[in-house]
């Protein structure tokens, strides 16, 4: 095996288990609308969308502190 760290992108790459935390109300909710099957994918989509949310947000803060805030136009 190569000695080479490959770095992914949001999204890429092989799958891994992890261990996260999840109140009962949130995974019942997520049960029921994708079924036992599905609760993988559904988290790793709803995660990358607070990812993209987060980076949008760091973006536009750096932008408004270099030029202010944005204007109606």
């Amino acid at each position: 095996m190569s000695d080479v760290e490959v770095n992914y992108g949001v999204g890429e790459g092989p799958t891994a288990k992890v261990s996260v935390s999840l109140h009962s109300g949130t995974i019942a909710a997520v049960r029921a609308r994708v079924g036992k099957r599905g609760f993988s994918a559904y988290v790793d989509a709803a995660v990358q969308r607070q990812i993209e949310r987060d980076i949008l947000a760091e973006l536009t803060a750096a932008h408004e502190a270099e030029h202010g805030a944005f204007s109606d136009a």
